[in-house]
């Protein structure tokens, strides 16, 4: 299913520390250009064997190089000349092995192979706002969520982060359409701006997981966040939306990185979807 409210099921779905699409496709571009670089080095070796090879050659040539008696050894100019093409020949096929690992590496690498994997049109990364509810991305939590840590230390207040995920989401599109999707949720994103308090922030983590951040606030405190929510029923465009979801609550704990409590808001997230299923 490929619509505007992204891709699921026969495609790969990321966890969303993997990061943005726009976070993979910098680190894509940097490195296609690591790719270039090792291929102007080989280039530019090839070309330095190919110079001593041809000097190597053209010094056989010259028999007086090749007539000291005095030497415990002896190699003769056609012996020389051999060598020479033997260690060109090895050199040659090293070469062309390392252009086929990196035509290999730029097909992977390539924006065709990078637009499978992250879905156009979900998020609008540049912006750090989400397209359809209006929420804030992943872009922008992983700047934000620093700056909240640093604040908690800072004051010695609480830092809870409560995930939401919305069970059964592939069926929505299948059941309603996507005009009637796409509705619920820019009404879900406004109702869960307006269970939030002012200090706080909501963000959409992926298709259906979303995380409210909510500063100087206790695990007892979030809770009463989340029952703000309520129910989740919207008439949109007409007919009527139930929308189910799981809730999680994680809290900063001194020492925490932003990826520690991301990586528990994302195991809690993982935990219900699995249980739902």
């Amino acid at each position: 299913m490929e619509s505007i409210l992204g891709v699921r099921g026969g495609k790969t779905s990321y966890s969303p520390l993997a990061g943005t699409p726009m976070f993979r496709a910098q680190q894509t571009e940097s490195s296609l250009r690591q790719v270039k670089r090792n291929e102007w080095w080989l280039w530019f070796f090839g070309i330095l064997i190919t110079l001593l090879s041809a000097t190597a050659l053209a010094l056989t040539l010259n028999p007086a190089y090749f007539r000291h008696s005095e030497h415990f050894y002896e190699i003769r100019p056609e012996q020389a000349r051999w060598g020479v093409l033997c260690l060109l020949l090895l050199f040659n096929g090293w070469q062309v092995y390392r252009q086929w690992t990196f035509r290999r590496m730029r097909k992977a690498l390539s924006p065709d192979a990078s637009g499978k994997e992250a879905p156009s049109g979900l998020f609008s990364d540049t912006s750090g706002t989400d397209a359809i509810t209006g929420l804030h991305t992943r872009g922008f939590i992983e700047q934000q969520l620093g700056k909240e840590i640093a604040r908690a230390k800072r004051m010695d207040t609480s830092l809870t982060l409560a995930t939401i995920h919305l069970d059964g989401f592939d069926l929505l599109t299948q059941r309603y359409g996507i005009s009637i999707t796409t509705a619920a949720l820019k009404e879900l994103g406004l109702r869960l701006k307006k269970a939030c308090r002012g200090s706080d922030f909501v963000v959409r983590l992926s298709n259906d997981d979303f995380l409210l951040v909510l500063p100087e606030c206790s695990v007892n405190e979030a809770g009463t966040v989340l029952k703000r929510i309520g129910s989740l029923e919207m008439i949109c465009t007409g007919r009527r939306v139930d929308l189910v979801y799981s809730t999680g609550i994680v809290d900063w704990r001194p020492g925490d990185m932003p990826s520690d409590l991301l990586k528990r808001a994302t195991e809690v997230l993982h935990l219900y979807e699995n249980l739902v299923k």
